[in-house]
């Protein structure tokens, strides 16, 4: 059933009337042929065929001599222009919703009159820059200025820089590369966010029996804290409390870990459709992984963040790997892999030192059942659903009543007031 659904969704995004645009524009470049061109042979062709059928000679000579105006003008189509074009303004890596100020600066090496200087942009990113030029003179140089707002997380291909001139019917045009295509990585919004990792939720046995007793912290004393939201209201020491005037809690030697481990579903059939191939729960699921894994990053933690085919990224540390962790989630992309493929390497991989952080909008029985072995193991795990249906409030009491800590972010939500709001495995703010 979900192979069905995904040759599908493929057949489906293939037919979108973006696709064939795309489609369109890359027979165009390819031929030289514009859309007048291709008017006037579909017309030619037509005509052609009506004149063998039924009209006779006059209309297959009217036919023949469209097909012959097309191959004259490819011929008449200026093959190159010799010119140079920089950029200026450009950055390799951005933030989402960062607005770019582009100089592009073009320079003919002898003169050239009525072309078109376009920079072709993403869609996602906006229309691409078309500026008609009537005449450049040997070694002059021409500026334009555009604004590139980077509205949306991803990794785009800004350019080629062309310069279009075409025959004086405008059937046929070529283009000339006068700047290679720049790479650019708009990185996810990272916010300000909160979590407590646990290196176990369960301590000894290693392997817990079902109904032995939860211990969300080490039994070591390590030494006393003061209170933050989320902290389980029976470890504040009150006399120290009452002696500093703060609320202070106790904190375990063992139970804090320096290995956190982030979960990113990515099923494509699991996160909302908004069109054109956008997700924004998918978005907001990025985004969440970028604030948490930059929190920890800053903390010295060691991160790694896997999705449903595989790694993301390697094990990461110290805040120098945030680069490394934010150009990853920039080229993280949806794929039709289950959920339960990335619980079970977990559960395979036997580490049960790390803190788990599953960020998904749906929790299906079979990952449900899943995720309550790798909970058996003894191991953390915080699931941050993202609550775009109706499923999204069944996912938030499977998980609560598998021992997880729980959050849920709705549409538009900041995240740092969603994780300050946990409930599940004893914390309840």
């Amino acid at each position: 059933m979900r192979g069905l659904r995904g040759r599908l969704d493929r057949v489906a995004d293939a037919l979108a009337p973006a696709a064939l645009r795309r489609s369109f524009l890359r027979f165009q470049r390819r031929t030289g042929v514009t859309k007048s061109g291709v008017a006037l042979l579909i017309g030619a062709v037509v005509m052609f065929v009506l004149g063998y059928v039924i009209a006779g000679k006059g209309a297959e000579l009217f036919g023949i001599g469209g097909v012959i105006l097309l191959v004259i003008s490819y011929f008449l189509a200026p093959r190159s222009l010799k010119m140079e074009g920089e950029r200026a303004g450009l950055f390799p890596r951005v933030q989402e919703g960062d607005r770019l100020d582009v100089e592009v600066r073009l320079t003919a090496k002898r003169s050239v009159t009525t072309f078109i200087l376009e920079e072709q942009l993403p869609e996602r990113l906006g229309h691409s820059v078309r500026v008609p030029i009537t005449k450049l003179p040997s070694g002059a140089t021409v500026s334009h200025f555009y604004s590139l707002r980077c509205g949306r997380r991803g990794v785009y291909d800004i350019g080629p820089l062309v310069a279009i001139a075409g025959d004086p019917l405008g059937l046929n045009q070529r283009e000339t590369v006068v700047a290679e295509p720049f790479e650019l990585l708009v990185h996810p919004r990272v916010e300000l966010v909160s979590d407590r990792p646990l290196t176990r939720q369960f301590e000894d046995p290693p392997i817990r029996p079902p109904v032995s007793k939860p211990w969300p912290s080490g039994l070591e004393f390590y030494g006393m804290r003061e209170y933050v939201p989320g902290d389980d209201l029976r470890r504040i020491v009150w006399r120290a409390s009452a002696r500093t005037g703060k609320i202070m809690v106790r904190e375990a030697e063992q139970g804090i870990t320096d290995k956190i481990t982030i979960i990113l579903d990515t099923n494509r059939g699991t996160h909302s459709r908004d069109g054109e191939g956008l997700s924004e729960s998918f978005e907001t699921g990025v985004r969440m992984a970028a604030s948490l894994a930059v929190r920890h990053l800053r903390e010295g933690y060691e991160i790694k963040a896997v999705a449903n085919g595989g790694p993301i990224t390697r094990p990461l540390r110290g805040p120098t790997s945030q680069l490394l962790m934010l150009d990853a989630l920039a080229r993280i992309d949806l794929d039709r892999e289950p959920l339960g493929k990335a619980i079970m390497r977990l559960l395979s991989s036997g580490q049960r030192d790390a803190h788990n952080i599953l960020i998904t909008p749906r929790l299906g029985p079979q990952e449900a059942a899943q995720l309550k072995l790798l909970i058996n193991t003894g191991v953390s795990i915080l699931v941050v659903a993202l609550m775009w249906d109706e499923d999204a409030a069944h996912t938030l009491g499977t998980a609560a009543s598998l021992g997880c800590q729980v959050v849920g972010v709705h549409p538009g939500q900041d995240l740092s007031t969603a994780l300050y709001q946990d409930l599940g495995a004893g914390n309840r703010v």
